[in-house]
């Protein structure tokens, strides 16, 4: 079976992202598509498990180790990129806005004015710009992200009296918020914003999105652990996932430094022209979003060929067959 239509038979949100990003099929086609995310398959089970107050789980962000919360279901049904104008998605989404709070230990605020983590507060950013849920909690937010960007350009959950050197994972949760953010608000952006986000990427940029500055090596042998959903993890090809996505915004080339990682992407790739699930990131899940690890996994597979469409066409070239 070709691999485009081996990823055309899976849940509605991997197709429309395939209409979109792979085949460029007609926005109202894609649209089409798109609409069914919330109303089959994994986003409308997602949005199915919501309480009447609001939450997922009980929690707006949960322990570590709990992925059924708020925080992640929201950043979930991002991903699988569900129509924030369906009526089941503004049902959930007002519900957020009325009933979740943060806990008291996390700064007890609402959920879309976020807390005080860098990360979380990228994740939180990425929903809220999303979901249209833009005011004085974004702003804080993003007040909050500028004044804790690092010296090396990055970011660290960490608060910066115990760490003055960024973190890959934090970096990247909040280089995708303030992207989600310049994409819902376009040339209304500030200039800082978008300075910020250059800077945080150059970050990365400067490591060829893994490896070590002193040495060369892997910054951490998970970054080539591929999975999806990444929450808060960071990975190579989620990070090469943000920067197709910030060229695309920019109307900027592939910087040639994200050439190793692709190359690094490739050697994933297996013979019929997919790539497989990784390990999950600890956690109890309301459902599995992707396939067993080990076996062909259309969300890898698509994401990888798309930042391939975008970085280097010409290693498109495939095995007749999916696995």
């Amino acid at each position: 079976m070709d691999v485009t239509d081996w990823l055309l038979e899976s849940d509605p949100a991997v197709r429309w992202q395939v209409m979109r990003d792979l085949l460029d099929e007609p926005d109202d086609v894609v649209a089409a598509e798109r609409s069914r995310v919330a109303t089959e398959g994994s986003g409308a089970r997602l949005l199915s498990l919501q309480t009447a107050d609001g939450y997922w789980g009980g929690e707006a962000y949960g322990i570590d180790g709990d992925r059924r919360s708020v925080m992640w279901t929201l950043q979930s049904l991002r991903r699988l990129g569900v129509d924030p104008a369906a009526d089941t998605t503004r049902t959930a989404i007002d519900r957020v806005v009325e009933g979740v709070r943060f806990s008291e230990h996390d700064g007890g605020r609402p959920f879309f004015d976020g807390e005080v983590e860098a990360c979380v507060n990228g994740g939180v950013l990425a929903a809220s710009a999303y979901f249209g849920v833009l005011g004085d909690g974004a702003d804080r937010m993003i007040g909050l992200l500028l004044d804790g960007q690092l010296d090396d350009g990055g970011w660290n959950c960490e608060p910066i009296e115990e760490s003055v050197r960024s973190s890959f994972d934090s970096t990247l949760c909040v280089l995708e918020g303030l992207l989600a953010y310049e994409a819902a608000v376009g040339d209304a952006t500030d200039a800082a914003v978008v300075d910020a986000r250059h800077r945080g990427e150059e970050y990365l940029l400067e490591r060829n999105l893994y490896r070590r500055r002193s040495t060369g090596g892997i910054v951490r042998e998970r970054y080539e652990n591929f999975i999806f959903p990444p929450y808060w993890v960071y990975d190579v090809l989620r990070s090469l996932d943000h920067f197709r996505e910030a060229s695309l915004i920019d109307g900027t080339e592939p910087d040639p430094r994200v050439g190793p990682a692709v190359d690094l992407l490739l050697e994933h790739r297996r013979d019929g022209g997919t790539w497989a699930a990784g390990d999950p990131w600890n956690g109890a899940v309301f459902l599995a979003l992707d396939a067993a690890p080990g076996e062909p996994s259309p969300w890898n597979t698509l994401r990888a060929r798309r930042v391939l469409r975008w970085a280097r066409p010409d290693a498109l070239d495939e095995l007749p067959s999916a696995e």
